[in-house]
């Protein structure tokens, strides 16, 4: 396999707005406001010029005392972001969502850094903060679905076991679609960031 990785020019990744003014254009005949996705836009750009030089801090220190707190950061950042979409009650169902993703998180993330992995050190952040990304992240969208669903079934005078048992099913069907797409559609963000970066496709699946 060819190791040596492209670089992608600045300007090249200009070209990637183009599609974002498509979907600006829909947002303000249909949504009537665009404030929402030029702020997410901006905020994400923002946020992923930052974290490349924080990365380059963080995995020069392999310090437990920084993995472990760039963990919790993420695991708080995470619960918040997740109820988005009921702005009103944040501050009400904040520690409920910090408990769900807490739950569904951690112990994954335990099962895949001692069990599948074995990181020697475990808190490597090279490996560590990037399965961890991915672990909250999705489960953070999980807990946005549910909540979302949850609260509209209940506004809607629903039981409370048919609007928990609605947004269960809600919260899962983004990584149900996944599942029934992953080769055929999609290649799960780590294997492709491995094949971009010239490891053999057979290694890069396991990941």
């Amino acid at each position: 396999m060819n190791t040596s990785i492209y670089t992608i020019p600045t300007l090249n990744l200009l070209l990637i707005i183009l599609p974002v003014f498509v979907v600006i254009f829909f947002y303000m005949r249909w949504a009537l406001s665009v404030g929402t996705v030029v702020y997410a836009i901006a905020r994400m750009t923002g946020q992923l010029l930052l974290i490349g030089y924080v990365l380059v801090f963080v995995f020069q220190q392999k310090s437990v005392l920084i993995s472990t707190g760039i963990l919790f950061f993420m695991l708080f950042v995470a619960s918040w972001i997740s109820l988005r979409p009921l702005k009103q009650l944040r501050v009400q169902y904040y520690y409920k969502a910090l408990l769900s993703i807490a739950i569904g998180a951690f112990p994954v993330l335990i099962l895949v850094v001692f069990g599948v992995i074995r990181l020697n050190p475990w808190y490597l952040p090279k490996y560590l903060i990037p399965l961890a990304g991915m672990i909250f992240a999705n489960s953070m969208n999980s807990v946005s679905l549910c909540a979302d669903r949850f609260h509209a079934e209940i506004q809607d005078g629903k039981s409370f076991e048919q609007a928990r048992n609605h947004a269960y099913r809600t919260s899962l069907l983004p990584l149900i679609n996944s599942f029934f797409a992953v080769g055929l559609v999609s290649l799960p963000g780590m294997m492709t960031g491995q094949i971009l970066a010239g490891v053999s496709p057979l290694i890069a699946v396991r990941y």
